[in-house]
């Protein structure tokens, strides 16, 4: 398996691209994404675990049912969300990418994103649609990218390629997420498409296997979103066998969506709402998956350990202190605790006490942009690694005026 170039649109068969028509007030910045497959496609989709909805998951929901999609249409700058007409308008959104792309609306993936409770106009859609589906090209990527961001500063983007029964398979996917962001799922948007040969309930086990692992470990404020949403949609060009589970190809495959999911996830958490650095924590020695996974998530959740981080603070107290609450079954009396960052590794707690280390040395390891909180449990075999971000004045700055 390798990364190349391409996005979402590097498997055979697709097209993206987008526009600005009108939703959100910043005039240069596009509002209105599309994804396109030149034959139907097997597909899947997870979706929020938060009790409120967005309408557009609510009707993407019902046209997977049959595990079939052709296209996928998605605005920024309004979520579609506790509306009263907030599924009238998202069907509505299917018919007009379905008119637009000459594809039977209930084939069509809707989702939408931004400030929840304001009525979304849909003229701005209808005028947009045809404009932006005559738009569409192998190198829309990126523009399909920018058009689902919010909050984001960068556009995120991903591609892989492997061979599976002698033939190249390429899968890629585009995503957005910047804050609101919690495990179960992230706030975030995310469509995935790749070529491979590969049917809907396989493609939703694999989904659902990828996603404990990478994008709900992503944290960035502990607020889960209303619109979450991830999808994916096989085109079958790659011309390889069908991959069966269990079967090396399916292992495979599997490894190549999780590497590209994994990359996508940690976009998101370096790119979390005022954050100046990207944390990872990654635990060992758990007695099991539930375990390492929950471990790592109280570390990247907790508040003061991510302002410490802000501050280049080495408070391994911190860890500990989640460590202690987040309801994992570990032995705080084992616990092994360092700081690693392209700067160099600082060892600062072993067998849950704190041990002598260099303030200074501390400080420039903290003071990198990308940092490694790395957590040994003594306890058994399990690892999970989890993503999050430092919590600085800017997130404030941000969310305190978000909606006007």
């Amino acid at each position: 398996m390798k990364f190349i170039e391409g996005g979402v649109t590097a498997a055979k068969g697709f097209t993206a691209g987008g526009i600005y028509c009108g939703i959100r007030k910043n005039k240069s910045k596009p509002d209105l994404a599309m994804i396109l497959s030149s034959v139907p496609c097997a597909a899947a989709g997870m979706y929020t675990s938060n009790l409120v909805k967005g309408a557009p998951i609510l009707v993407t929901k019902k046209n997977l049912e049959n595990g079939v999609a052709r296209a996928v249409i998605c605005n920024s700058g309004n979520a579609n969300t506790c509306n009263a007409d907030g599924e009238e308008k998202a069907w509505e959104m299917c018919r007009i990418a379905g008119e637009a792309l000459s594809v039977d609306p209930s084939d069509v993936i809707v989702a939408s994103t931004g400030v929840i409770g304001q009525v979304l106009p849909i003229e701005p859609i209808r005028q947009g649609a045809p404009a932006l589906a005559a738009s569409l090209s192998e190198q829309g990527s990126a523009l399909a990218a920018r058009a689902i961001m919010t909050t984001d500063t960068v556009e995120k983007e991903v591609a892989v390629e492997l061979e599976i029964g002698g033939k190249p398979v390429r899968m890629g996917g585009i995503c957005k997420g910047s804050g609101m962001i919690h495990p179960n799922m992230c706030t975030m948007l995310c469509f995935l498409t790749t070529d491979a040969a590969v049917s809907a309930p396989v493609l939703e086990q694999a989904l659902r296997g990828v996603v404990a692992d990478t994008f709900n470990m992503v944290s960035i404020d502990g607020d889960t979103s209303t619109n979450d949403t991830v999808t994916i949609m096989a085109s079958g060009l790659a011309g390889n066998p069908e991959i069966r589970p269990g079967s090396p190809e399916y292992k495979a495959f599997y490894a190549a969506l999780k590497a590209m999911c994994v990359r996508l996830a940690r976009q998101m958490a370096k790119d979390g709402e005022g954050a100046t650095k990207l944390l990872v924590c990654r635990v060992s020695g758990a007695k099991d998956k539930a375990a390492a996974r929950q471990v790592a998530k109280g570390v990247v959740c907790s508040t003061l350990f991510k302002a410490a981080m802000f501050g280049a603070d080495a408070n391994w107290g911190r860890v500990l202190c989640a460590i202690g609450y987040c309801g994992a079954d570990a032995d705080i009396g084992k616990v092994d605790v360092s700081f690693r960052s392209s700067a160099g590794q600082v060892d600062v707690c072993r067998g849950g006490a704190g041990i002598p280390f260099s303030e200074e040395e501390a400080k420039q390891v903290l003071s990198q942009d990308e940092i490694d909180v790395l957590v040994a449990l003594g306890d058994g075999e399990a690892s999970a690694e989890a993503y999050g971000c430092d919590l600085t004045y800017d997130y404030v700055k941000i969310n305190g005026d978000y909606r006007t």
